[in-house]
């Protein structure tokens, strides 16, 4: 298998991983009846002020109804291009690990998503993990691991060694 054919099946395996992802939250969501994480909307703000783009960037008391609910499809897609994304780079390293096993790799997996992710936004100031209780640590880790573990299933179950 080529590299583009690795990336792609990376992808939709993020895909994949990503769909499982959502859905861990939205079950801890509905059974805790915890409100959704505030962190999307934060990192659409502040990427977009960095980008210039004020609209935005204003509190949302400030904005219409359009504006909110693009800015809430940003922070969505954001969302997918992470899962998309780490699907395709795993997909073009995956080769030359073939020797972790699929639960090892699915952890570190998800483990390189919440770096990314957190990470970016504990940079940019949008979120302090040191600060956070050992709820919010399971609520990251546990869907971070099965989108780890999907992505990796579904890679390993349709690529060609």
């Amino acid at each position: 298998m080529n590299v583009l054919s690795r990336t792609l099946l990376g992808a939709l395996a993020g895909a994949a991983g990503t769909s499982v992802l959502d859905a861990v939250t939205y079950v801890d969501m509905a059974v805790r009846g915890r409100p959704p994480s505030e962190l999307p909307d934060k990192m659409v703000r502040k990427l977009a002020g960095i980008a210039g783009y004020d609209e935005f960037a204003k509190p949302a008391e400030e904005l219409d109804d359009r504006t909110k609910n693009q800015r809430a499809g940003i922070a969505a897609l954001l969302g997918y291009a992470d899962g998309f994304g780490s699907g395709a780079l795993f997909g073009m390293v995956r080769p030359y690990m073939r020797g972790v096993p699929w639960f090892w790799a699915g952890i570190g997996l998800g483990g390189l998503t919440m770096l990314m992710s957190e990470g970016l936004a504990t940079k940019l100031g949008q979120t302090d993990p040191s600060s956070w209780p050992a709820s919010s640590w399971i609520e990251d880790i546990v869907p971070r691991c099965a989108y780890g573990w999907a992505t990796v299933l579904v890679y390993d179950n349709f690529a060609e060694d």
